[in-house]
């Protein structure tokens, strides 16, 4: 047997994709399947703040992406926000302030309903939370789960839409975060009080560490794939 480690890469069927959005910018991802079979639920990853060096390959979306089709049967779909350039290449366009990468959420999103991909959850990272909550509350996805989110860019107003709907919401708010720690995350996220607030101990925004990064992709197998868990630590 052999241990699952930061660079491990699982089998997976994975395919290059670009992504075309309604204000006419192409971007760059890669979207990963179980080798066989048909994938019980997708992960439509949003990457943290561009213009803070996040990108497609931030860890947790990279290991999920290595990991996930073949631990969780979960297909994951990935990619560079505009004017975001990673080792898959340069998505077109420029940073647009969370604004305008309404329109790359909303080309992920498309991709995966004409691929026919099941139970998509939206799943962003710091920066990505904030695009997922403030552009994917009437795209009708399974769930969002946010990771270390901010909240800077997100008014209440923003939060207060999600009462209009009953999608479900999980923050991982970890316990010594740079932005948002969890007793402000209960406190901010009261406005929509379905909101599960999981307070990660020792936990810090970039989830740093294998420790760290089997809970965060422990969490989200928890709400997309239950009967995955626990997931293993050493493959053959």
């Amino acid at each position: 047997m052999n241990e699952i480690r930061s660079m491990s890469v699982l089998p997976a069927i994975r395919e290059d994709i670009e992504l075309r959005t309604t204000d006419g910018l192409t971007l760059v991802g890669e979207l990963a399947l179980p080798e066989s079979g048909h994938p019980v639920a997708t992960i439509l990853f949003l990457h943290p703040l561009p213009t803070a060096g996040g990108f497609m390959d931030s860890h947790i979306l990279r290991k999920a992406s290595n990991r996930l089709p073949a631990l969780a049967n979960i297909a994951v779909l990935r990619f560079n926000f505009r004017g975001v350039t990673s080792p898959r290449g340069t998505s077109e366009g420029q940073f647009g302030d969370g604004i305008d990468e309404r329109f790359d959420f909303e080309a992920a999103l498309a991709f995966i309903r004409e691929r026919g991909l099941p139970n998509p959850w939206v799943i962003g990272w710091s920066f990505g939370t904030e695009v997922a909550l403030q552009h994917a509350v009437d795209h009708g996805v399974a769930g969002v789960l946010l990771l270390s989110p901010p909240l800077h860019r997100t008014s209440a107003e923003a939060l207060a839409r999600w009462n209009e709907n009953d999608v479900p919401i999980v923050a991982l708010v970890p316990e010594h975060d740079d932005y948002l720690k969890p007793a402000e995350a209960r406190d901010k996220f009261a406005i929509v009080p379905r909101v599960e607030v999981v307070e990660v101990e020792d936990g810090k925004h970039l989830w740093v560490g294998e420790q760290q990064t089997y809970r965060v992709l422990s969490e989200i197998v928890r709400r997309l794939n239950p009967s995955a868990l626990p997931l293993p630590t050493h493959v053959a």
